[in-house]
């Protein structure tokens, strides 16, 4: 039995129907050549027997909840472990819809708070495994590297183990994922640097004033920003790097900006259809990684978390999607050029400072007569370059599942995979209507920007 942080406990005290707060993934893998029809019931078997379980995944909430963990020695597999599969036709639609109902519903806080699903019954022959961890266990992003941990560059390799397996990294110097609330709670915590946030304060509101083109944390509200009920949709789909990475190069732009782009042309679309597009520019929260700009200053970012957020102008209001990518394109260069002269510290207190009206969202009647600080995330987290494998099956798919809240009713993560971004939209299933749609959307955007940039 042991003490539960705050920083873990908060999740936990958080939760509700409404609210799930766990954080998942859907892989696809394609099964090696001559895998024969009991492929699927002997990877489940090798599931089931593995013996050396992480001390992760085997903490469980103990009473009071919220004070501390309790650890199971034993781990019922049947319930963890699950063979399931999608119904017919078999396409990536009845997969999602699978997805969408296992994500919404709450993890069983008697036991250790994760779930795997094993799916088999695609028409094309993948297997599909969609994981969830509770947000008290581990944050997203570092998730995503657990998985990735499990997989290795070797096709012939056949001693992968599993996530619930691998032997536990030391935090030490390990940074953990992009959180917006843990920001804000590291903010609170960056006492030691807080002093040199009032002349670093004083030199942003000087640009902001002198420059008057600072994307600042208040947003129009939009279908997007209201309160959430507990039902999920959740959408994923895939793009080549090379299509994105040609139009940042002839826009002399980033990928990031491209990303952001389609994300803009996608909700401007989207919100059309719905009869909902607001008339100011819509916003995304975006974050960015200290450890590079530390790195080519010569600086050390110290350990913990080493990512900051910025606020980008979306440009929703402009109906030429060439348009939209220069002005996301400043917005980003100006939003990070106010961090330029802060310490990592600093840049995570001014950070949390933007993230604050998120923590204050469970207060009644403040998501419905506040304006959001911004209206949607936009998270890319790096992914391996090279093609991985689990014992000898192929990864052909990497999806984040993310997390929703009162007033952020959609979430768009992404991350790389060998030529490809994977993308994963998770939203309200009543906020965010027809949230699939989002998908022709963001290929639409993307194929503006081609033909306006060739």
């Amino acid at each position: 039995m042991s003490f539960m942080p705050p920083t873990d406990s908060m999740f936990l005290l958080a939760e509700n129907r409404d609210h799930p707060m766990h954080v998942g993934g859907l892989q696809l893998f394609v099964p090696p050549d001559g895998a024969g029809p009991e492929f699927v019931r002997e990877m489940l078997d090798a599931f089931r027997q593995t013996d050396n379980i992480s001390p992760l995944f085997r903490k469980r909430p103990g009473e009071p909840v919220g004070t501390r963990w309790k650890t199971d020695e034993t781990i019922d597999y049947d319930h963890h472990v699950r063979h399931s599969a999608v119904p017919s036709p078999g396409r990536i639609r009845e997969l999602l819809q699978l997805t969408s109902r296992w994500h919404g519903s709450l993890l069983d806080r008697r036991r250790p708070l994760w779930e795997v699903h094993v799916v088999e019954g695609l028409q094309d022959g993948r297997i599909a495994v969609y994981t969830k961890v509770h947000h008290a266990m581990v944050d997203g992003v570092s998730a995503l590297r657990l998985m990735q941990r499990s997989l290795s560059e070797d096709p012939d390799a056949q001693d992968c183990l599993p996530p619930w397996a691998l032997p536990a990294r030391k935090r030490s110097g390990d940074k953990r994922g992009f959180d917006p609330m843990a920001l804000v709670r590291t903010g609170a915590g960056a006492a030691g640097d807080i002093a040199g946030l009032v002349p670093a304060g004083l030199k942003i509101a000087n640009q902001i004033i002198r420059e008057g083109d600072i994307t600042l944390p208040r947003a129009p509200k939009t279908i997007l920003n209201g309160s959430i009920g507990g039902a999920r949709r959740f959408a994923a789909q895939s793009w080549e790097i090379e299509r994105i990475q040609r139009v940042a190069k002839s826009s002399a732009t980033t990928l990031n900006d491209v990303v952001l782009a389609m994300v803009s042309g996608a909700l401007r679309d989207y919100l059309l259809e719905q009869h909902a597009l607001p008339d100011e520019p819509m916003t995304a929260m975006v974050p960015v990684s200290l450890s590079l700009r530390a790195e080519s200053a010569g600086k050390d970012t110290g350990t913990g978390n080493a990512t900051g957020a910025i606020i980008v102008n979306l440009a929703t209001d402009r109906d030429q999607g060439a348009t939209r990518l220069e002005e996301i394109s400043y917005s980003s260069r100006q939003a990070k050029k106010i961090l330029s002269d802060l310490s990592p510290t600093q840049i995570l207190a001014f950070s949390a400072l933007q993230m604050l009206p998120l923590a204050l969202t469970p207060i009644p009647g403040f998501v419905k007569y506040t304006n959001p600080p911004f209206n949607v995330v936009v998270s890319n987290v790096p992914g391996p370059k090279n093609d991985m494998y689990f014992n000898g099956s192929r990864l052909d798919g990497m999806y984040p599942v993310s997390i929703v809240t009162d007033g952020l009713a959609l979430n768009i993560t992404l991350t790389s995979r060998a030529g490809y971004l994977d993308f994963g939209l998770i939203g309200c299933r009543r906020s965010v209507p027809h949230l699939q749609r989002l998908l022709t959307h963001l290929e639409s955007a993307l194929a503006e920007l081609e033909k306006a940039w060739g």
